[in-house]
């Protein structure tokens, strides 16, 4: 039976880490177990935070929304049932884009859900 030598995957393995940890600071970017560690966690971070910026988005547009409505007199949460009654179908995103941008136009928006 013939010796069979790892090496060459076990040195590939530990070079992908390696090289992912590049950037990080001291231990975590040159000793492999502190850049495992630290890439892993890392890895974790960034499929969790994925999910967590459209959270945080979405917040940022019902404020937005909400803060140009005040001035017209009217509450983020009537609005939203107007615009379902008046069956128009924009979504936060467009919503607050139109009112940051577009304050006239999202006033007429404004006005047919307060009817």
């Amino acid at each position: 039976m013939t010796r069979v030598s790892k090496s060459v995957a076990s040195r590939a393995r530990r070079k992908k880490f390696l090289k992912m940890a590049k950037g990080f600071r001291s231990g975590r970017r040159r000793l492999y177990r502190s850049a495992r560690e630290a890439v892993e966690r890392a890895l974790n971070f960034a499929y969790r935070d994925r999910k967590v910026r459209k959270r945080e988005f979405r917040s940022l547009w019902i404020t937005r929304i909400n803060a140009a409505l005040r001035p017209l007199g009217m509450s983020y949460s009537k609005f939203i049932g107007g615009l379902k009654k008046a069956q128009i179908a924009l979504d936060r995103k467009v919503l607050a884009d139109l009112a940051v941008h577009d304050p006239q136009g999202f006033a007429r928006v404004a006005e047919l859900a307060k009817q």
